[in-house]
């Protein structure tokens, strides 16, 4: 099932896993007052569990945001090294970042990633903003879908 949060006339949509925009949320809302910067990685639709009825109206191939790296993961290594090992090399599709303050724009303080998801208080999924790499506003479509758990050897 698909759920368009706060439509934007003809724009390029984002796909997210439901589940992620509220743990998004949720990471938000601890840090408050501060903000928060996610590194977000996406997965294709075919390879997603449906959590809510099938998954009707999505390419298979096409890229849902579904898992997210822990924003201090890595800390210590990049400040003796200089880079951040938190999250693989390349394999980082977008990132949430939450404005405290509640403006849902985009800003030129943030880390900008192909797709950039901004959440602004009170916390609720239905107040998180998707843009473009430019700052442009693009609809974000909710998934209700999770990722697969990893085979684990026996």
């Amino acid at each position: 099932m698909l759920n368009r949060v706060a439509p934007v006339r003809r724009r390029v949509p984002t796909y997210a896993t439901r589940a992620l925009v509220s743990v998004l949320c949720e990471l938000a809302a601890d840090a408050d007052p501060n903000s928060v910067s996610v590194r977000l990685a996406a997965t294709r639709a075919g390879d997603l569990e449906p959590t809510d009825g099938p998954l009707t109206g999505l390419d298979v191939e096409t890229q849902v945001l579904s898992d997210f790296y822990f924003p201090d993961a890595g800390n210590s290594l990049s400040g003796v090294f200089g880079m951040d090992l938190a999250a693989p090399t390349g394999q980082t599709a977008g990132r949430f970042t939450s404005h405290p303050r509640g403006d849902s724009e985009v800003s030129v303080t943030d880390d900008l990633h192909a797709t950039v998801l901004v959440g602004v208080p009170p916390w609720e999924v239905e107040s998180v903003r998707a843009y473009d790499r430019q700052g442009s506003r693009r609809d974000l479509v909710l998934v209700d879908a999770e990722t697969p758990e990893p085979d684990t050897p026996v």
